[in-house]
């Protein structure tokens, strides 16, 4: 009865054993090696137990075997297999860096672009605003203008400027220059208008008190002295601590 029962229990393996493939997802390849070796080691026991074999159990022995065989086939089958799939992972996770990678550069490449026309913050004469970045580069230019001493074509661009940017925080800085730019053209019936419309817009401006100087120069220059004089004082008194009031004062001294 030993025999039979080893049987059943041979044909029960082979049969897991193949239902498990089925399952490959189920099956490790630890497990598969233990119970091929476990189905070899009891095909040998059967082989070399020396007792007389029938044909029936000589025919299930070569069933065993086949089976065995088969099943190391297809375990070397789900090797290969899984091999790929590995590869094939692998090749999607550095397609996925690649991609998520692309997805960042093209981000800051339309962040840049975004920043080249998003309001830049500015500061100047004592005044903070917020302008675009093309009426920044604007300014910029013709203040380079400006600096070079070219006062007739500096006295263009920041004329063309002011009306351009009606609205601009710059522009109270633009008419400061501007009617600096006249009065060096010696227009200054049109100094003198610059700088009284840029103390009408901004009084408080960090440049308001030169502008008030300026304003008594144009005025000397076209020969109102009284209304000269009248600037000055008015300079001394809405100013006190300002550098162009001490100008005023030693100019006031002359008049007298």
């Amino acid at each position: 009865m030993a025999k039979p029962l080893i049987w059943s229990r041979c044909a029960v393996l082979v049969l897991c054993l193949t239902q498990s493939l089925v399952h490959a997802a189920l099956f490790e390849d630890d497990d598969a090696r233990r119970a091929i070796l476990d189905l070899r080691q009891r095909l040998e026991q059967l082989s070399g137990s020396g007792m007389a074999q029938s044909k029936s159990q000589t025919e299930e022995i070569f069933k065993l075997r086949s089976a065995l065989l088969d099943l190391q086939g297809q375990i070397e089958t789900l090797k290969g297999e899984q091999a790929k799939l590995r590869g094939t992972n692998e090749q999607l996770i550095r397609d996925l860096s690649e991609l998520q990678q692309r997805q960042k550069d093209v981000q800051l490449g339309v962040d840049d672009r975004l920043r080249k026309f998003e309001p830049v913050k500015v500061s100047l004469d004592g005044a903070e605003f917020s302008v675009e970045p093309s009426e920044k580069r604007d300014y910029d230019a013709v203040m380079a203008v400006f600096r070079k001493g070219d006062f007739i074509s500096a006295q263009s661009a920041l004329a063309g400027f002011s009306q351009r940017y009606p609205g601009s925080g710059y522009l109270p800085s633009v008419l400061f220059w501007l009617g600096n730019a006249q009065y060096a053209n010696k227009d200054y019936a049109g100094s003198l208008s610059s700088f009284k419309r840029m103390l009408s817009l901004a009084p408080n401006h960090g440049r308001a008190s030169e502008a008030m100087l300026a304003i008594s120069n144009c005025q000397i220059e076209l020969k109102d002295l009284k209304t000269a004089r009248k600037t000055l004082e008015e300079l001394v008194s809405t100013y006190p601590d300002s550098e162009a009031t001490q100008v005023a004062k030693e100019r006031l001294t002359r008049f007298k």
